[in-house]
């Protein structure tokens, strides 16, 4: 339970610092994060579209940015290879076909992005060895100009300027002391509500992969301290909850073995767990059944 608890979850913090690094274009985009492309379970990470073809974005990242722009990000784990790539090509092919109608959506409206924190050190040497022809137009920022059907840009999180992508840079396990601080110090004159939403799950995050310095700033500032955990609210409450879960499951599963040792029935057992704990009969039957 604890492993499970722990496990980060990057991808919806992603979808939050690719709104943030774009937020000065905020109202001239539309997000939709982990886009169907299909009845069926295929899913992309997120879908951003220009609401006019002549806004110009100002963020280095999307500034390759066409109409319609699917968005890949792989965690520090995930693999980047040519399967990769072909499948989001893929995804891009399927989103085209999927229009409205016949050819709702041109071939040049559409651009591909693959964001992921290191450098996939085996995929640009196919690109080398295959002649691929690739660009690198701003630091830590790659475009694959040659044999794909939709352009593509790879971004590597590591290599981008931390100045100029601050969000992108905490969704890594090497946040330093005065990045984290800064970025709290900008989260806690932030008003706007969508906008502390993003921050605070990004936050929720970066403060779960980066917990000793979390620790260093709450030690050290009374303030950061405050703002660290106002910050990270929602998830110091869900572990609450997932522990106070555990403590009233504990308390059932001794008070059904304890009646047990008194031959009291099945039947009286799911009663008294029913009006004791507030449990539904299938929930009573189910520790009955442990």
């Amino acid at each position: 339970m604890a492993e499970t608890r722990q496990k980060i979850q990057w991808h919806p913090a992603f979808a939050a610092a690719l709104e943030m690094e774009l937020l000065e274009n905020k109202d001239d985009l539309e997000f939709e994060r982990e886009h169907n492309l299909n009845r069926k379970p295929l899913i992309i990470d997120c879908l951003v579209i220009k609401k006019k073809k002549d806004i110009v974005i100002k963020n280095e990242i999307g500034k390759f940015f066409r109409k319609y722009n699917i968005i890949e990000y792989k965690s520090a784990r995930d693999s980047l290879s040519i399967d990769d790539i072909a499948k989001v090509q893929g995804y891009a092919h399927l989103y085209k076909a999927y229009g409205e109608s016949i050819n709702a959506i041109k071939f040049d409206e559409v651009s591909v992005t693959l964001i992921r924190e290191s450098k996939p050190i085996g995929l640009f040497k196919y690109f080398d060895e295959n002649n691929y022809i690739v660009s690198n137009p701003y630091k830590g920022i790659y475009y694959i100009e040659s044999e794909l059907k939709f352009p593509m840009q790879i971004i590597v999180g590591k290599e981008l300027i931390h100045a100029n992508h601050e969000w992108f840079n905490l969704l890594s396990d090497k946040v330093t002391k005065q990045e984290m601080a800064r970025a709290i110090k900008y989260s806690r004159n932030v008003r706007n509500k969508n906008e502390r939403e993003l921050i605070d799950a990004i936050f929720e995050v970066s403060a779960l992969a980066n917990k000793n310095v979390v620790e260093e700033l709450k030690m050290g500032d009374e303030d950061m301290c405050q703002a660290l955990m106002e910050i990270m609210k929602p998830e110091i409450e869900e572990i609450r909850l997932q522990e106070r879960r555990e403590t009233t499951e504990r308390a059932i599963r001794v008070a059904v073995k304890s009646l047990r040792r008194f031959n009291t029935s099945d039947l009286d057992i799911k009663m008294t767990l029913m009006e004791d704990y507030n449990l539904s009969e299938e929930e009573a039957l189910s520790y009955l059944q442990q």
